[in-house]
C-alpha cells in the first residue's frame, strides 16, 4: 500500500515537471548539471507597453475658479459672509455644466458690449454664438456621430459668420476690437467654382439666348407704345423729331 501511495506521488511529480518544462518554450533546452536535468524557469510576457491616454484641446470652461459663485448670486454681498458650506453650494465646485455655461457667455459679452445694459447689439450676439458654437465642438470631440448637435453647430457658425460679415462693413474698429477679444479668426468665403460639363454650357447658351429675345420685345414694346403716345399732327411730329 505505501510503496502505492509512494509511485502515485513521483508519478505526479514528473508529470508536473514536464508540464513546466513544456511552458517554458521548445527553444529553452534543458540544463545538465551534475548527472541531473536542471529546467530554467518560464518567461512570463506580461510587461506591456502602458498606452498613453489622448490630451485633446482644453475646454472654453477650464479657466473658471472652483471657488467663483454662480452669476446670479455673485452680486448678492450676503453670500459673501454666509459660512463655508452654503458658499461652497453658491460656488461653480457643484455647479451644474449649463451653469458654468452661462457664467461664461456673461464673460464673453462683458468684454465685447457697449456698455452695461447692452443686450441685442450685433457684438453681445458674436459673443452669445461664440459660447454656443464652442460648446458644440467640446461635444462633438466625443459624440461625433450626434448630427443633430452638428447641423445646430453650422447653423450657428453661418449666422455669426454673416453677423461679422455686416458688422466688418459697418463698424471696421468694432468688428477687429471682436475678433480680437473672442479669439475668432475670420476667413473669406471661397470663390464660385463650377465644373464645366457640356450642359451647364448648353444651358447657359439657351439662357443668353432666350434673355436676349426678352430684350428685343421689349424694346418692340417700347417702341410701339412710343408710337402710340406719338401727336397725330405732321407739323408737331416734325417739331417733335427737331
Amino acid at each position: 500500500m505505501l510503496t502505492n501511495i509512494a509511485l502515485r506521488t513521483v508519478l505526479k511529480a514528473s508529470v508536473s515537471v514536464f508540464r513546466g518544462s513544456c511552458s517554458a518554450g521548445l527553444t529553452a533546452a534543458p540544463r545538465v548539471t551534475g548527472g541531473c536535468f536542471a529546467i530554467p524557469p518560464p518567461v512570463r510576457h506580461y510587461a506591456r507597453v502602458v498606452k498613453k491616454k489622448k490630451t485633446g484641446p482644453e475646454s472654453q470652461l477650464s479657466d473658471l475658479p472652483p471657488t467663483l459663485l454662480k452669476s446670479g448670486f455673485a452680486a448678492v454681498p450676503l453670500a459673501q459672509t454666509t459660512d463655508d458650506v452654503i458658499k461652497r453650494l453658491l460656488s461653480l465646485e457643484l455647479a451644474s455644466h449649463s451653469e458654468k455655461l452661462q457664467l461664461k457667455k456673461e464673460q464673453l459679452i462683458a468684454k465685447v458690449q457697449r456698455d452695461e445694459n447692452d443686450r441685442s447689439s450685433v457684438e453681445v450676439k458674436v459673443a452669445i454664438l461664440t459660447t454656443k458654437i464652442r460648446n458644440f465642438q467640446e461635444h462633438l470631440r466625443q459624440h461625433n456621430k450626434d448630427k443633430s448637435n452638428k447641423r445646430r453647430m453650422l447653423m450657428a457658425i453661418d449666422r455669426r459668420k454673416k453677423l461679422l460679415k455686416n458688422l466688418r462693413l459697418v463698424n471696421y474698429d468694432a468688428f477687429e476690437k471682436v475678433c480680437e477679444q473672442l479669439g475668432i479668426t475670420y476667413s473669406f468665403p471661397p470663390e464660385y467654382y463650377r465644373r464645366v460639363t457640356h450642359r451647364w454650357v448648353a444651358k447657359k447658351a439657351l439662357c443668353i439666348k432666350v434673355f436676349q429675345e426678352v430684350q428685343k420685345q421689349k424694346a418692340e414694346q417700347r417702341l410701339k407704345m412710343s408710337q402710340s403716345l406719338a401727336p397725330t399732327d405732321p407739323k408737331a411730329a416734325k417739331t417733335a423729331a427737331v
